[in-house]
C-alpha cells in the first residue's frame, strides 16, 4: 500500500475527533472518504500531512511510519496536499505559482499546464484575477510542481460549476494513468463516482462504510443515512 492508516484517534482539545480511523490508499488508486460536513474528513487529512498530531495510532507512506514527521519531511517524501482554502498566492501569476513549488523532477511547468489548458491561457495572469475553478486547478498544479507519488485533496470539487467539475474530473483520471496515487475528501457523489475506485464513509469520526463504488452505489441505506444522497 502507498498509505495506511492504523487505529487514528485524534483529538482537538478534550475533543475526540477521529476514533480508530483506519483506511489505505493503493499505488495508483483514486480513493474518496465521504462525509457530511463535520464528520472529520478534514481532519483526516491533516492528521495524515502532520498538521494535527494523532494521539494514538499509526499512518505509513511508501513503506515508512510518517506519523511523528514534521511536515516538511512528510512532504519532501512525495507526499502532496491540496488544502480545501487552496492557499495559491493570489498577488503572483500562474507561472510564478508554480515555480514556487518547482522542485527537480518527472512534473514541469509545460506538462502542468498540458494538463490543465484553463491554466495556460492565464499563465501571466495574477492568481487573484482567475476563477474559483481556475484557482483549484492551480492549487492541484503547484503540489504537482513538487513531484508527490501521493496527493490528498480536501473537498476538491465544493463550489465549482459542473462544466469545471468535469474537467477538473478528466485530470485526476489523468493522474491516475499517470500512477499518481490519490485520497480525496468529499461531498459530491457525483464527482466521487466519476474518479474513484473505492471509497470510505466517514460519520461522527469514525468509518462506517468500505467498499468500492460500485458497492456504495449499490448500498441505498448507507448513503441514505451518512451521506443524504
Amino acid at each position: 500500500m502507498m498509505l495506511s492508516l492504523r487505529g487514528i484517534n485524534t483529538y482537538y482539545g478534550r475533543a475526540h475527533i477521529l476514533a480508530d480511523v483506519a483506511l489505505e490508499v493503493a499505488e495508483g488508486e483514486v480513493v474518496v472518504l465521504l462525509g457530511r460536513n463535520g464528520a472529520g474528513k478534514s481532519t483526516t487529512l491533516k492528521s495524515i500531512i502532520g498538521w494535527v498530531r494523532p494521539q494514538r495510532g499509526e499512518i505509513a507512506f511508501d513503506g515508512r511510519r510518517i506519523d511523528r514527521l514534521p511536515t516538511w519531511r512528510i512532504a519532501r517524501a512525495g507526499l502532496g496536499y491540496v488544502p480545501e482554502d487552496r492557499r495559491i498566492f493570489t498577488d503572483l501569476s500562474v507561472m510564478e505559482n508554480l515555480d514556487v513549488g518547482h522542485q527537480r523532477g518527472g512534473w514541469s511547468p509545460e506538462r502542468v499546464l498540458a494538463l490543465f489548458p484553463n491554466l495556460a491561457e492565464a499563465r501571466d495572469r495574477p492568481a487573484s484575477r482567475i476563477s474559483g475553478g481556475e484557482q483549484q486547478m492551480l492549487a492541484i498544479a503547484r503540489c504537482l510542481m513538487g513531484n508527490p507519488s501521493c496527493i490528498l485533496m480536501d473537498e476538491p470539487s465544493e463550489g465549482l460549476a459542473p462544466v469545471i467539475v468535469d474537467q477538473l474530473a478528466a485530470a485526476i483520471r489523468a493522474l491516475k494513468a499517470a500512477g499518481v496515487a490519490m485520497l480525496l475528501s468529499e461531498q459530491n457523489w457525483r464527482f466521487a463516482s466519476m474518479v474513484a475506485d473505492r471509497a470510505y464513509v466517514i460519520e461522527k469520526g469514525r468509518i462506517r462504510f468500505s467498499g468500492t463504488l460500485a458497492e456504495l452505489a449499490a448500498d441505498a441505506e448507507a448513503r441514505q443515512r451518512y451521506l443524504a444522497v
